[in-house]
């Protein structure tokens, strides 16, 4: 009974020791997100700085970043990049004439912004591409026909040429008319991180790419988290 009692106070010895060394192991080799980093799309240079990787020098990347517009969203307000800086943004392009297409892919985006209404950091824009119909008045009306939109969902308008250079140049994606009331649009959901680089493409009316767009905005937060130490809600 002796040698009994004595082995279990051993074993109970062991356990207090190794456990917690167990668990901390777990926690910092296996408890890691080991998510695959999200790609980031459009033409890329090499820069002449480097950085430094296990004391090694790695070239710099330059990458494709959006530059600055000026639009103006369903309640009369200027929006730009400036506006939203350091925010992460989802944008797609529509019209509302358009068919059903459009309002498939805008619900899909306000399915996503709902999981985000206390994200400050995440906001959705739709830009129109027939900003000749769709004035401020018209989106508005557009927009009242969805129920419970967030501050943070936007309906933008402008002119053309601003429009159509952030869907080409900016985005990377088709924006055209083609007759009076006859618009070649991307049907795509585009991420954008707080560096206003490209990070992901969607198709705007599939429920799965949806799903996979908000598995993303989620991977992306984390990034921006562990890349910048800094609070996002």
């Amino acid at each position: 009974m002796k040698k009994a009692g004595i082995l279990k106070k051993i074993t109970i010895l062991v356990l207090v020791l190794v456990v917690p060394g167990f668990l901390y192991y777990l926690l910092t080799a296996h408890g890691k997100n080991r998510y695959k980093p999200l790609a980031v799309f459009g033409p890329k240079q090499v820069a002449k700085t480097f950085h430094q990787v296990k004391g090694k020098n790695v070239a710099d990347t330059i990458y494709h970043t959006l530059t600055d517009f000026n639009l103006t969203d369903q309640n009369g307000n200027a929006v730009s990049l400036k506006t939203l800086n350091n925010k992460i943004l989802v944008i797609n392009f529509f019209y509302t004439g358009c068919p059903s297409v459009c309002g498939l892919m805008n619900r899909n985006v306000n399915v996503i912004d709902s999981f985000y209404t206390r994200n400050k950091m995440v906001y959705f824009l739709s830009v129109t591409v027939d900003p000749k119909h769709d004035d401020v008045t018209a989106l508005k009306k557009y927009a009242d026909g969805f129920k419970d939109l967030s501050k943070k969902r936007l309906f933008l308008t402008g002119d053309t040429a601003t429009i159509y250079n952030l869907a080409r140049q900016g985005l990377l994606v088709n924006a055209l008319q083609t007759g009076p009331d006859e618009f070649v649009y991307s049907d795509k959901l585009i991420l954008v991180d707080r560096d206003r680089r490209i990070r992901g493409y969607y198709t705007g009316a599939s429920t799965l790419e949806a799903e996979r767009l908000n598995d993303e905005i989620k991977v992306l937060i984390a990034d921006e988290l562990r890349k910048n130490d800094t609070p996002l809600y």
